[in-house]
């Protein structure tokens, strides 16, 4: 199957294997910690994936840059409903 224009392929996805060690601990390729700037001491969270058997991994500020954007978002959305509710009751 041709790869489209502009579409990543599995390959921009996929970094290899690692083997779970017997206390647990996995070693992240070289390759995926340099392309997403990991550095010894980063904190990592671990979440299960919402639909398959696997993990994924976040960087703590990373994760909580979104939870502050979607509060903003929250605070976005609220006043939306209420300018909305405004507009609905003068009319």
């Amino acid at each position: 199957m041709a790869q489209k224009e502009g579409h990543p392929s599995l390959g921009d996805f996929f970094y290899g294997s690692v083997t779970v060690g017997e206390r647990g601990q996995v070693v992240i390729p070289a390759e995926a910690r340099k392309a997403h700037g990991l550095q010894p001491g980063d904190k990592l969270l671990v979440f299960r994936h919402p639909h398959m058997r696997g993990l994924v991994l976040a960087r703590v500020d990373d994760v909580r840059a979104i939870f502050d954007e979607l509060q903003q978002w929250e605070v976005v959305m609220a006043r939306l409903a209420d300018q909305a509710e405004q507009e609905s009751d003068t009319e």
